[in-house]
């Protein structure tokens, strides 16, 4: 069998409980669902931080990000080494594409620089904004249809479907796939649509499909206000507030209006991959970088936190006739292993960089669809920067087990503790609970033990006993 095509799939910013066919009766996503009817679906993955650019660089390199020492947004440069999986694929006879936004360094006040990144089709957005002169292509597109970003973003319809980010990033996806038809290498998308981050403006059209009285709204008790005043020295990106004072139902019916119409534009994509006979040979990965707090414990947004709206994202493969279809796996994934994946999946391998697990034994039904790590970690660490005033100096990392969660801040000496099995959703912070120490005493020193094995650099090879 000839090595698949990739079609990888990207959102920005979105909760792993945000598809129809894993339990959300609220939302609409029926190409979606699909690919969980075909596919596998991993209920239990987890991002490897909180934000952007710490979690890109991280499953762009199947590193940590500490390991890979790019941990914050808006960092001026990306490591030189090493390299970043697209490379490798692209070196192992692979055409590499990218649409989208990308995010390994920062896209302030210029467009993103490339790197040693292995794709011959780029095709660059950042934020749904035109502030580049050049080099953003999205923005570029919008201009040469006569559009104007600024103008249709403050209006009451909002930027339309026609005009909007994703529907770009899917006509140059439709675009790059046409023209693979006939070639004999198989090829990679790495597609990046930059829906539901917010600003949560979605066109009116779908804005109108979703009723805020209908929604469920978000995971809050009034205990959450306590809570999070503990933690409010901690960076986040917004205010603590009520779920009234967020205006959290309309909020949640906007983003689910995003993510409906990513769906839509979803579908255009697969119906193109079967019009142009791709999809039997074409793997199709759909996941996003990180969650969004959408109202949970009375925060919007990210940052510091490791709740699960945040941390745990969408992971689904879809390959018929090749993978197990309709399987739900629960077992603890990180999105280094969806690296892994890809690279074996490619047929890249001996790269001692790579920190992943490949998910190829449970797609293949090769390996019990329940287990895979016995913990997963997630990290922020945004030190202060004497040169920019916007550092947080917050250091928090979450360690996860199937029954526990702990979360320490490390420069605060504040923690939370949650039981999982009991507490779902984190309401209830054992960390000072005299009957959980000894668990959390365990947990500390499982969790420092992976950080030091698996974020230590130990420098150049070693070539000698001294």
């Amino acid at each position: 069998m000839d090595r698949p095509n990739i079609l990888w799939y990207c959102t920005d910013q979105q909760r792993f409980d945000t598809i129809g066919a894993l339990g959300n009766p609220h939302v609409r996503t029926p190409t979606i669902d699909q690919l969980v009817a075909e596919g596998v679906a991993f209920t239990h993955a987890y991002c490897q931080s909180p934000i952007c650019t710490p979690s890109r660089s991280s499953f762009m390199t199947g590193m940590y990000p500490s390991r890979l020492h790019n941990t914050r947004n808006g960092n001026e440069s990306f490591p030189t080494t090493p390299p970043v999986i697209t490379k490798l694929i692209a070196e192992a006879g692979y055409h590499c594409g990218m649409v989208g936004k990308f995010h390994l360094q920062s896209s302030g006040y210029r467009t993103e620089p490339r790197i040693d990144d292995g794709f011959d089709y780029w095709q660059f957005s950042h934020a749904p904004r035109d502030d580049w002169p050049e080099g953003h292509h999205y923005a570029e597109w919008v201009r040469q249809q006569g559009g104007d970003l600024d103008a249709m973003r403050e209006s009451a319809e909002r930027v339309c479907p026609e005009m909007h980010q994703t529907t770009w990033a899917s006509q140059c996806a439709i675009d790059f796939i046409e023209q693979r038809e006939h070639e004999p290498s198989p090829w990679l998308l790495n597609l990046n649509v930059y829906d539901p981050h917010p600003p949560f403006i979605p066109p009116k059209t779908y804005a109108d499909q979703f009723d805020p009285k209908d929604m469920p709204g978000p995971y809050f008790r009034p205990s959450d206000l306590e809570q999070q005043a503990k933690l409010a020295a901690l960076d986040f990106q917004d205010k603590i507030r009520t779920p009234q004072e967020h205006d959290a139902h309309r909020v949640q019916a906007l983003y689910y209006a995003m993510i409906a119409q990513i769906d839509d534009q979803l579908a255009r994509i697969l119906q193109t991959l079967e019009a142009t006979g791709q999809r039997e040979n074409t793997v199709i990965l759909f996941t996003s970088d990180h969650g969004e707090a959408l109202g949970d414990h009375g925060l919007m947004y990210k940052g510091c936190r490791f709740y699960e709206g945040l941390v745990r994202v969408p992971l689904i493969f879809s390959w018929p006739g090749h993978f197990q279809q309709g399987l739900q796996s629960d077992a603890l994934v990180e999105l280094l292993d969806m690296s892994s994946t890809l690279l074996e999946a490619t047929g890249v391998q001996g790269h001692d960089q790579i920190q992943g697990r490949s998910l190829m034994p449970i797609l293949r039904g090769k390996a019990p669809a329940n287990e895979l790590r016995p913990f997963v970690r997630s990290e922020y660490f945004d030190a202060l920067d004497p040169h920019f005033t916007g550092g947080s100096g917050t250091f928090g990392t979450m360690f996860r087990t199937r029954e526990h969660k702990l979360c320490m801040y490390h420069d605060k000496h504040i923690g939370e503790l949650y039981d999982l099995t009991n507490d779902p959703w984190e309401f209830d912070n054992l960390w000072d609970s005299p009957q959980y120490q000894n668990i959390k005493n365990q947990l500390i020193r499982e969790a420092f033990d992976a950080h030091v094995v698996l974020t230590t650099d130990m420098g150049s090879a070693r070539i000698a006993p001294m």
